[in-house]
């Protein structure tokens, strides 16, 4: 399952982990590791921030790919659900019924 990956990284240690030359290349292992399919940097309400997609088969994957972005980066992490328009296609019926029912 397809999630987007929220990270907002705190100011004081934005600061610092930006100052450190290697800061690039360690971000682009990140990256590499937690097998990004996407992503996109970006300031999150006025921290340094960004999203990125991942895929996701098991709930036990959130925590490892959660923790670097944790220890090095201090960032907060979030995780969102979202659905391809595959997904969304294959989701009609299931909609419908619920509208049925509920709308």
């Amino acid at each position: 399952m397809k999630y987007i990956l929220k990270f907002k990284i705190p100011n004081d240690s934005g600061n610092t982990v930006v100052k450190d030359p290697q800061f690039g290349k360690k971000m682009q292992d990140l990256i590499a590791e937690v097998k990004a399919e996407a992503v996109y940097f970006t300031n999150i309400c006025g921290r340094r921030g960004g999203y990125v997609i991942v895929n996701i088969n098991d709930a036990s994957q959130i925590a490892a790919l959660s923790e670097p972005f944790y220890y090095w980066l201090k960032a907060e992490v979030d995780f969102i659900p979202v659905m391809t328009l595959e997904d969304l296609g294959k989701a009609g019926p299931s909609i419908e019924a619920a509208i049925k029912k509920w709308g």
